[in-house]
Formats: C-alpha cells, sequence, structure tokens
C-alpha cells in the first residue's frame, strides 16, 4: 500500500517526506504493530501526524486503508 502511494506522490511532483497528515483504517486493530513496522521504513525521519482508526470493513476486503495528505514542494 504505502509503496502504492509512494508511487502517486512521485507521479504528482512530491515524495513521502513531504506528506504532513496520514490516516490510516484497519479492518483488524490488532495488525496495529505489524503495521507499523511497515509504516516506519516509510516514514523515518519526520514521521507525519497520524490517526489510526479500527473498521468493521473496507472496500474490496481490503484489510488496511491508507489516506495521505501531502504538500507540493515550492508551493
Amino acid at each position: 500500500m504505502l509503496k502504492n502511494i509512494s508511487a502517486v506522490l512521485t507521479a504528482a511532483g512530491t515524495d513521502m517526506d513531504h506528506v504532513v497528515k496520514t490516516t490510516v483504517y484497519l479492518k483488524n486493530i490488532s495488525d496495529f504493530n505489524a503495521m507499523n513496522e511497515v509504516y516506519g521504513h516509510y516514514f523515518k525521519d519526520a514521521p507525519p501526524a497520524r490517526a489510526t482508526v479500527g473498521v468493521a470493513g473496507l472496500p474490496a476486503d481490503s484489510l488496511v486503508e491508507i489516506e495521505v495528505v501531502a504538500m507540493l514542494p515550492g508551493k
């Protein structure tokens, strides 16, 4: 998921370093530690503000969905 987000940000002219806020939706909140470990590989130095929410279901029976807000460099 975060690899795809990184690619979308690159296509938009920005990158993971310019993400200022994320919202993570987890189908199973018990997956938080595993998600957090992967998340830490993408946001190392200055992680953005984050909200993590346990939800009853996600589209296409996904286990996780992540929303990001990023700034465009120079804006």
